[in-house]
């Protein structure tokens, strides 16, 4: 592997999928300013909304995400067009 490559602050770096609450570690540049405590270490941490474990075409689940109510309103204006 070329030394020197990677730029100074590639790092350990945990990212948890907020739908879940699933974790996993990699290596990132990513910038953050929160910290988490995984398998006994502190790390910094990013937020994902959806990862490969809560993502319907990797689960085989088809379940609907909705945060601000957009689904329902969606739904509602739907409904009136179609009568």
């Amino acid at each position: 592997m070329k030394k020197d490559i990677h730029p100074e602050n590639y790092r350990p770096v945990v990212f948890k999928d907020m739908s879940n609450g699933d974790m996993f570690l990699s290596r990132s540049t990513c910038k953050t300013t929160d910290t988490v405590e995984f398998e006994g270490e502190t790390y910094p941490v990013v937020k994902l909304e959806i990862s490969n474990t809560s993502h319907p075409f990797y689960t085989g689940k088809s379940k609907l995400v909705d945060t601000a109510g957009r689904v329902d309103k969606f739904m509602s204006r739907y409904a009136k067009t179609r009568k």
